[in-house]
């Protein structure tokens, strides 16, 4: 299972939707895709226009979002202790925390942020 951070939504789907070929070609390839439902928070409350809701949609259907809960919060609270700059992190702990409780990896475009959170997988891309 691969969870999508906002940064990868944004880049497949707004714009000129540069990664929009790996999301296809990770698809194709027969990797399962999900989001939290941080990360649908982080994508909804952005300027999004009707084209990009509806392909969101048809790709990750928001009521298939994976909900932050108790194992969530108890991962989260965890690398808010062990990290550098947790306070200015927190979502990105939560969305991290989103992918180790479920034993799935994390695709982002900003490694760096995610790079030193412990348990936590990230996707590199083959496209």
């Amino acid at each position: 299972m691969i969870l999508l951070d906002t940064s990868v939504l944004v880049d497949a789907l707004t714009g000129r939707r540069h990664s929009s070929t790996a999301l296809s070609g990770a698809i194709s390839q027969g990797e399962r895709l999900g989001l939290s439902t941080l990360v649908l928070y982080e994508w909804l409350h952005g300027p999004r226009n009707e084209a990009e809701l509806q392909d969101q949609e048809a790709l990750l259907p928001a009521s298939a979002a994976f909900p932050f809960g108790t194992s969530e919060a108890v991962i989260a609270a965890g690398l808010y202790r062990r990290v550098a700059r947790a306070r200015q992190r927190e979502r990105d702990l939560a969305i991290a925390a989103s992918a180790i409780a479920r034993d799935a990896v994390l695709w982002t475009l900003n490694d760096a942020d995610f790079r030193d959170l412990p348990g936590l997988r990230l996707y590199t891309s083959s496209a």
